[in-house]
């Protein structure tokens, strides 16, 4: 057992398999060669288990994942019996142990009443060698159907059906009765105070004798008034538990090695894991901020943002660390948000990220502004129109000087058009999908360039800028810039 400050928990998205699966991750103390998976109850908070520091002093690796597949609990198996979810969950468990460099003998599995289930489950069915499962449901399709409707409907079907019901009712008794995995260490907790226990543990029991290593903590303390109760009033010998399980040490008669140390472990394998399933993707690009500009002096109660995020379904919108909206995303990448109160009057720097359909999230794009309450609105209908998404060439772009081309989208403009040193370079017309595109038709010299490109609607209205910074880099050093 160790000690010391809380555990840093690495939050990622694993998309590889049918069902985007989110999770959180903590790095083993000592170069601990253990892998603790976490599944979580039915209330567990955000949908993550045991994630409230009571892992903090275990030294294995720790990963939890959350149960939250379109919008609701599955038990990490199905949603309308499409147990792509049970393949999406066991694919990032076993990419996490591949990484670390791990086989299923170094693996513990662990939950509580749901989580106790989805425990037995992968443990069983996967080989894992330790499963610790407390209050868990043996027969998941009815108490579903029966104890919590909404979970029955998203994971056995709008109407429950019999044939369903039954399906999932099987899957752990017909596990246990064929002996899967039979060299598992099983730690199962119950209590005749759990109302569940007597329909949902207490008729299975016979099928664990089968296995040599089961362990059954019955707990009949006065102080356990339900299921609820079972595991708070057993939660200090689960975790002495888990101690000696991640020292190598199964807690009966038999004692093996342990420590599996490796302080110098090269972590290569696992960092690369969790950089490519990180929640913040490099190649997702920030969103763009069109309205304000930067510094913008802005009246207290007219302050509109507006931009481009491409490829996200909403934008998150902070300011000092504190969560303030979020805006969705339109098909054409456009947002727009405005407050519902007024904004304080002083300076102001809000933080942006997008978020795409898997949860993904950019890089961030912070906007500064300051509000007065002696700036008058802008008369109703001016500056409306939208600045321009350029999306080649990209800021600070190096481009040949034969290839250098403009594109992008403005939805509701009638054209689009380019300045450089105030220099009009040229215009093009905006297609009905509000795709345009505009090549000078001429070779760019050497050197570095800021275009501006705005948008002009039917009115003749312009929007304000996109600032477009890129670098030439073929032609000849010395050669001037067009003279436009």
């Amino acid at each position: 057992m160790s000690t010391g400050p809380a555990r840093q928990a690495i939050k990622g998205i694993d998309t590889s398999g049918g069902r985007p699966v989110e999770y959180r991750f903590a790095h083993a103390r000592n170069g601990n060669r253990h892998l603790v998976v976490v599944f979580a109850n039915i209330y567990a908070p955000d949908d993550y288990g045991w994630a409230t520091g009571v892992f903090d002093s275990l030294r294995a690796n720790i990963l939890w994942i959350r149960d939250r597949f379109e919008g609701q609990n599955t038990y990490y198996l199905c949603h309308e019996m499409d147990f792509g979810v049970e393949r999406s969950v066991i694919g990032l468990i076993s990419g996490v142990m591949t990484s670390l460099g791990l086989t299923p003998q170094d693996v513990t599995v662990w939950g509580s009443s749901k989580g106790g289930s989805a425990a037995l489950y992968f443990g069983l069915r996967y080989g894992f060698r330790n499963i610790v499962a407390s209050v868990p449901q043996l027969r998941i399709g009815s108490f579903v159907r029966e104890v919590y409707p909404d979970v029955g409907r998203h994971m056995l079907g709008e109407t429950m059906p019999d044939d369903n019901v039954a399906a999932l009712d099987a899957i752990l008794p017909d596990l246990l009765a064929a002996g899967a995995n039979p060299d598992a260490h099983l730690y199962l907790v119950s209590s005749p105070q759990d109302e569940q226990y007597s329909t949902q543990v207490e008729p299975f029991l016979g099928l664990f004798e089968r296995y040599p290593n089961f362990n059954f903590l019955f707990s009949e303390s006065p102080f356990i008034t339900g299921h609820g109760k079972v595991t708070q009033r057993n939660t200090p010998p689960l975790l002495g538990i888990a101690y000696l399980l991640v020292e190598g040490i199964a807690p009966r008669l038999g004692v093996t090695g342990h420590g599996y140390e490796q302080p110098e472990a090269d972590r290569t394998g696992i960092e690369m894991f969790l950089k490519s399933t990180s929640v913040v993707q490099s190649s997702f690009a920030a969103p763009v901020v069109t309205a304000p500009a930067a510094h913008d002096l802005l009246p207290a109660g007219a302050v509109r943002l507006t931009g481009w995020a491409p490829g996200a379904v909403r934008i998150s919108i902070w300011e000092n660390g504190k969560y303030l909206a979020s805006a969705p995303v339109g098909a054409d990448g456009a947002w727009a948000w405005e407050r519902d109160q007024r904004w304080g009057t002083g300076e102001h720097r809000v933080r942006l990220f997008a978020v795409d359909a898997s949860g993904y999230q950019s890089e961030r794009t912070d906007v500064q502004f300051t509000v007065s309450e002696h700036v008058m609105p802008a008369p109703s209908g001016h500056g409306s129109a939208q600045a321009p998404l350029v999306r080649t060439p990209r800021a600070h772009d190096q481009v040949r000087g034969d290839a250098v081309g403009f594109a992008g989208v403005a939805p509701g403009a009638a054209q689009v058009g380019f300045r450089l040193n105030g220099a009009l370079l040229g215009a093009s017309p905006v297609g009905p999908d509000g795709g345009w595109v505009w090549d000078a038709g001429r070779i760019w010299p050497h050197g570095l360039y800021t275009v501006e490109v705005f948008a002009v609607d039917e009115t003749g209205a312009e929007s304000p800028a996109a600032i477009v910074p890129f670098t030439v880099m073929n032609a000849p050093v010395g050669s001037s810039a067009p003279a436009y």
